[in-house]
């Protein structure tokens, strides 16, 4: 109960916002159209709002850097002309 309750509080950043109020758009909007299919769109962003879950967000998606070791561990590569 306690990560739960961790995961929810802490931890917002601007993304997790941004999910949050789309989700709730979403859904406002799903709701009185009938629409299950961008219903079921809002509650995954609600769900990633919530969760805080998702690749978005700081570093979410990271990618190291090119590195002195980077750098020497690449090798010359070999052409070869097909005629």
């Amino acid at each position: 109960m306690n990560t739960i309750r961790q995961r929810l509080l802490t931890n917002w950043h601007f993304m997790r916002i941004l999910r949050l109020v789309l989700s709730i758009w979403i859904l406002v909007m799903a709701i009185p159209a009938r629409d299950w299919a961008m219903g079921l769109i809002g509650v995954f962003f609600l769900y990633t709002a919530l969760a805080g879950v998702g690749c978005c967000g700081p570093a979410g998606c990271y990618v190291p850097e090119r590195g002195k070791d980077m750098k020497n561990n690449i090798k010359d590569t070999d052409y070869e002309e097909v005629k």
